[in-house]
């Protein structure tokens, strides 16, 4: 595959406050809000049971994509069983109506990166926190601008936090999407680049991840740029042991050559 595109983000750190010291639960519980009960219920209510983000105006800005595109993603070798082995888990989550690569190619997300308040140490100790913290994170899609989404999730935080609290979010980072036309003639170079290399010509697919610079380039410069990753699942991407096979990384060197080689001729 060539990487034609790119989800753009959005991070937040969420602060809920509500009685001002921990309390005994014994005594409070029941009568007291929990911020750390607050904060997971909010959050929960991000998302329907289809995966549909709650966010109001959230998808005013998505983009749908063409059913070419869709139907040349349906053309990547992808074994839903094996996916799913590799991760340990039993069963898939995504927005209803698309399939898995489709969720982390085409359509936004939105995660909870870390969670924390209260009692974390051994043992148990009976209190309501006075406070819960959590990290949250939107993958964005192009034309979805991160510091729309950005101001959107904030006003939406502070509207539906109860009175029982007090609710403190800030905008950590963001960054925009990306897409690469298929047409471009850089494009069309690393194509040629890539099947000299490998033997077969790459399908063009959207990925999951963000490379806000990317946007800028073509912001600031006016220009595009195409993306050349030679990466695997089995490389461990942002985890111990992160690794890439020689073999890939002989090949990586020569469809770059290749590629450099196919534009000098435009």
């Amino acid at each position: 595959m060539l990487t034609v595109g790119l989800r753009g983000l959005a991070y937040w750190q969420i602060e809920v406050t509500g009685p001002n010291h921990d309390l005994h639960s014994g005594h409070f519980g029941g009568a007291v809000a929990n911020p750390i009960n607050v904060l997971c219920k909010m959050i929960t209510d991000v998302t329907d049971k289809d995966g549909k983000i709650q966010f109001p105006g959230f998808y005013d800005d998505v983009e749908e994509v063409s059913k070419e595109e869709r139907d040349m993603v349906a053309q990547i070798p992808f074994n839903e069983e094996d996916y799913k082995k590799s991760l340990d888990v039993e069963e898939l989550f995504g927005e209803k109506g698309y399939s898995t690569i489709e969720h982390t190619g085409f359509r936004p997300s939105f995660d909870v990166c870390g969670i924390w308040g209260g009692y974390q140490g051994e043992g148990a100790k009976t209190v309501i926190p006075s406070k819960a913290y959590a990290k949250l994170s939107c993958r964005l899609v192009p034309h979805q601008d991160h510091k729309k989404i950005g101001q959107l999730v904030v006003d939406y935080f502070k509207k539906v936090a109860p009175k029982s609290v007090k609710i403190n979010i800030e905008s950590l980072h963001g960054g925009q999407g990306y897409v690469c036309p298929i047409d471009l003639p850089a494009y069309k170079a690393a194509e040629r680049g890539f099947e000299m290399a490998f033997g077969k010509r790459p399908i063009a697919a959207r990925r999951g991840g963000s490379i806000p610079i990317i946007a800028t380039f073509e912001e600031i410069l006016g220009v595009k740029t195409v993306l050349m990753g030679f990466g695997l699942e089995s490389n461990l991407i942002h985890s111990p042991n992160e690794n890439i096979p020689l073999d890939m990384y002989w090949k990586a060197i020569e469809a770059v050559i290749n590629f450099h080689l196919e534009f000098d001729k435009l």
